[in-house]
């Protein structure tokens, strides 16, 4: 009997687990648990173990684990939840032969050569070159930034910390709302712009530059907001959506993306309905003597559900991943 491997991809929020055949995509069993029901990692594992029957002769012997934080140290705490363990306890206390332990990131990068190609959205048009770096960016809690490369035998992942770079300002706009977020956070990097909190801010930067009172508390309510036609909200979603741009199309001169780029995370597709009309491909492509470069690279927003546990399923036995 073939023991199935254990997935997963675990937030500050949820932990989502399923089990995939050895050397294969078919997930199987996917449950979303919240970690807040969990005292620790092992705790919610064995739950859902329990949960599908994975227990006794068809208990996982091999899992790679995706995670919102660092994980380059034996010891490894979450960011948005207490759940802290060690990579080698966690191992021995579940009985595992093989135990992988990726950021989340390298995941969703990892994810996108398995993701169908009628879960890809367009943005603008462009030739990739499958034999060339992609670039994976997308906002969520924080941005994330990772690379993705075709190597002889397997796919290599390069992570970063791209996120945290300093937000460069395109126009007056653009200037006092660092000033306006300086005030919060001091440094201004890219990620206090492009990210959920990041959007709330820039509504209430635009709020405050149209001399009102800001209404929505939520990102999710300045998106409602805007779809239900409150012009400034609206106007928070263009701008943030032409930032996006001009973010990633900086990205993709510095990864040279010949092999496209890649938008993911909670954010983006939630605003597939502005996308056309916003300025997100003319920024992206407003490059100065590289216009033409980046004019020529495609751009999609990835709409599967569950990238990151394909990308974890990529990384159990991808020799390029530790």
């Amino acid at each position: 009997m073939t023991r199935p491997a254990l997935i997963g991809d675990i937030g500050g929020t949820n932990a989502r687990f399923a089990l995939v055949t050895p050397d294969a995509f078919d997930l199987q069993a996917i449950q979303t648990l919240r970690c807040a029901d969990y005292p620790t990692l092992e705790a919610a594992v064995r739950d859902y173990l329990a949960r599908v029957g994975a227990v006794g002769e068809r208990a996982p012997r091999e899992a790679c684990l995706a995670f919102a934080c660092p994980v380059h140290e034996d010891d490894v705490r979450l960011t948005n939840n207490a759940w802290r363990f060690s990579k080698r306890r966690v191992k021995a206390d579940l009985a595992l032969e093989l135990f992988k332990v990726i950021n989340d990131f390298t995941a969703q990068a990892l994810g996108i050569p398995h993701v169908d190609a009628d879960q890809l959205v367009a943005v603008g048009a462009g030739q990739a070159d499958a034999h060339r770096a992609r670039l994976v960016i997308g906002p969520g809690t924080g941005l994330g930034m990772a690379g993705l490369f075709p190597g002889q035998h397997d796919w290599i992942p390069l992570p970063t910390e791209g996120g945290h770079v300093t937000f460069a300002p395109t126009d007056e706009f653009e200037q006092q709302l660092v000033s306006f977020l300086r005030g919060s956070y001091g440094r201004v990097s890219v990620e206090r712009v492009l990210c959920g909190q990041g959007l709330l801010d820039l509504y209430r930067a635009h709020a405050h530059d149209a001399g009102i009172e800001a209404r929505h508390d939520s990102p999710a309510a300045v998106t409602d907001g805007a779809r239900d036609g409150d012009p400034v909200a609206e106007a928070t979603i263009l701008r943030f959506l032409k930032m996006l741009g001009d973010v990633c199309g900086d990205a993709a001169l510095t990864f040279g993306a010949r092999g496209g780029v890649y938008l993911c995370g909670g954010v983006v597709p939630r605003l597939l309905d502005w996308l056309p009309h916003s300025d997100f491909r003319r920024a992206f492509a407003d490059k100065g003597r590289m216009s033409d470069f980046n004019a020529s690279l495609p751009v999609w927003v990835v709409t599967a559900p569950w990238t990151g546990l394909l990308g974890a399923c990529e990384a159990l036995h991808n020799q390029e991943v530790a």
